[in-house]
């Protein structure tokens, strides 16, 4: 059932100094829209400090009246509020959210999780204990282009899927370097690099939309092959360092999905992500769906995402086999998000189904299914540590 009020919602990470910020460039715009507006009002604003929470506060022309936090502990004990969002850091996330999951507030938290697969384990723990709604920033599986290849499949006009193959370049501009503001994508620590978040997501659409792999079947081969990486000043652009990774920069998977109503037996998933730009005239995203009497193509020319860019946005066609055809395929925006970004669409899908109570998977990627994706992910990484070993 939908709220007839807005909901009274907690803002967690909106730094005021920071040159890029998730938080402020797609889910501020997704909150702050008329839609936004009618589903949620922004009441508190938790931050490293007070100060901290005050000066976004005043950066971001919030409502004056808004409640600024430095303590998550303070925060979770507000009676008035009813949603928490987190935006922070994905090392930030299981100390930023763990008090309000325990008190049963309602939280949307980005994905991935928490850094450690530990912490999430705990959290869908304490999630089950409080009886609290958790909703997870999976949110490309409702992409407009996912949803509309979801359709075309489970249509049936083209038969089975018999396979799929994946290739993707991106996850940083440079192969060799990157800014200062993602230097945590090289350290493997933090929880948030090439494998937990580009593979992750990509995995996530791919199989929302044609189905899980079977578990004994998948076979990753994850390589390094740039062990040194610049990190580039933010303004001036020139390298003023250069660290180690210990994150993988090449991954490859192969996988059989579970056979269904609409895959063929074996029907098998082939996936590269190698971090950094492609080949010049190579698509960033390219990603292919073999069925038996047709082919679909999604390309994605600008980067690793679902997201519009200086290069054109998405695509999509379908090879017909029969006439030897190609037809351009379009979808539907809604009136309200022809304006907005792709990244900003997509969030707001999600924020606005979980705020409109819609069950989970109806719109919005519930925790404990979140937890299945993650603890997928990290078998790959831990598989590709102790071939390190």
């Amino acid at each position: 059932m939908a709220n007839t009020q807005p909901l009274r919602t907690a803002f967690i990470g909106l730094p005021s100094t920071a040159a890029y910020s998730w938080g402020s460039t797609v889910h501020l715009p997704a909150l702050l829209s008329p839609t936004g507006r009618s589903k949620f009002r922004i009441t508190a604003l938790l931050n490293s400090s007070i100060p901290a929470a005050e000066a976004a506060i005043q950066r971001f022309g919030l409502d004056p009246s808004t409640k600024a936090y430095g303590s998550p502990e303070a925060l979770a004990q507000d009676k008035d509020i009813d949603v928490v969002i987190c935006n922070t850091r994905v090392d930030k996330h299981y100390k930023t959210i763990l008090p309000s999951v325990k008190a049963g507030k309602d939280v949307y938290v980005e994905w991935p999780i928490a850094s450690k697969i530990e912490e999430i384990r705990e959290i869908v723990e304490e999630a089950k204990k409080s009886g609290g709604r958790v909703a997870v920033g999976l949110q490309r599986r409702w992409a407009p282009e996912v949803i509309k290849i979801r359709e075309i499949i489970e249509e049936g006009k083209f038969g089975k899927v018999l396979s799929s193959e994946v290739r993707v370049f991106g996850g940083s501009g440079d192969r060799a370097a990157v800014n200062e503001a993602q230097k945590y994508f090289i350290e493997r620590n933090v929880g948030g690099n090439l494998v937990t978040i580009i593979l992750a997501h990509l995995l996530d659409f791919v199989c929302s939309a044609i189905g899980e792999l079977e578990p004994g079947s998948v076979r990753t081969k994850f390589q390094r092959q740039r062990p040194n990486i610049g990190i580039k000043d933010m303004k001036s652009g020139k390298i003023v360092e250069t660290v180690l990774s210990d994150v993988p920069d090449l991954l490859l998977l192969h996988g059989s999905f579970e056979q269904s109503l609409i895959t063929a037996p074996s029907a098998t998933l082939s996936l590269l992500l190698r971090r950094g730009q492609p080949f010049p005239g190579t698509p960033a995203l390219s990603w292919s769906i073999n069925l038996e009497k047709g082919e679909l193509r999604l390309i994605g020319p600008s980067n690793a995402s679902l997201t519009w860019g200086s290069k054109g946005g998405v695509s999509i066609q379908i090879h017909h086999y029969e006439t030897d055809e190609l037809e351009d395929v379009a979808w539907t925006l809604g009136e309200n998000e022809r304006e907005m970004s792709e990244a900003v669409v997509n969030i707001s899908r999600v924020l606005y189904a979980f705020a409109d109570g819609k069950p989970e998977g109806e719109g919005w990627l519930g925790l404990e299914e979140a937890a299945r994706r993650a603890e997928q992910i990290n078998s790959f990484l831990e598989e590709w540590v102790r071939r390190q070993a």
